[in-house]
């Protein structure tokens, strides 16, 4: 496996998570694909499983480092937080238990098609009708469920998901960002552990633990974390909004790759 490819996986996904605010799960889901796809290791049939199940890996740590530095700021609503978290928990593992009864084509399709979901989120500006105020303890577990199920099933922490709801309930963007990023915790970890379960027959190499390539994990997460500093501190030098135009134009292009 090309470790120079993870490692610079790793520098794209911590700098565009930094600098955007958009999960990192987005790039490496589609990158794990591309570096995967020569090798006679990985088994066709399993690779975009494999792919998402190691992005989730990746967020479990890289998302303790994200709610460090928005606790830091005191932007997370724990209260929000321990709401939907059940719901997460209970969805997330759902989305792996269903990525697994799919074939990796029709996964990379559904990929494909959120990716250009998002890319259409970060060219537009869409403003939702607020709520009076947060929904009920079943509503909100309901979209708990909804956010666990779908970023389990993509690869990624919720971001794109969480925060819109939460924008919609009046929550401040600040403190949206930060709750999200909290949530993205305990996404990853029931994802991680139902892409490992669901795919504990997967024997054909000895790094893989279920859906998950340890290699691949260990070789992004330190990268990630050490880049999505620098991202940070970019966003207050370089127009994000110009920045945000051309990724959703990667993404599109990304999308309409993988769809084609």
């Amino acid at each position: 496996m090309d470790i120079l490819s993870l490692l610079l996986l790793g520098i794209i996904a911590g700098t565009v998570a930094g600098l955007l605010g958009v999960g990192g799960g987005i790039v490496i889901v589609p990158m794990l694909v591309w570096i995967f796809g020569p090798f006679p290791e990985i088994p066709a049939a399993s690779l975009m499983h494999i792919a998402i199940g190691t992005s989730l890996a990746t967020i479990v740590i890289t998302s303790v480092s994200s709610i460090i530095a928005h606790q830091r700021h005191k932007a997370v609503q724990w209260s929000i937080v321990w709401r939907l978290t059940p719901g997460i928990i209970i969805g997330a593992a759902l989305g792996a238990i269903f990525a697994d009864m799919l074939p990796s084509d029709t996964l990379r399709i559904i990929f494909a098609l959120f990716i250009l979901f998002v890319s259409v989120q970060l060219s537009v500006s869409t403003q939702f009708a607020p709520l009076r105020q947060l929904p009920s303890d079943l509503a909100i577990g309901i979209m708990g469920i909804v956010i666990g199920s779908i970023s389990a099933l993509v690869g990624i922490g919720g971001g794109s998901l969480t925060v819109p709801f939460l924008l919609a309930c009046r929550v401040p963007i600040r403190n949206a960002i930060g709750t999200s990023a909290a949530c993205g915790f305990p996404i990853a970890v029931s994802g991680t552990i139902g892409f490992i379960i669901t795919g504990w027959e997967m024997t054909e190499l000895p790094a893989l633990t279920g859906y998950i390539y340890w290699p691949a994990v260990f070789a992004i997460v330190p990268t990630s974390l050490l880049f999505a500093q620098l991202g940070a501190k970019l966003a207050h030098i370089v127009p994000v909004n110009i920045l945000k135009k051309f990724f959703a134009v990667f993404l599109a292009v990304v999308g309409l790759k993988m769809l084609l």
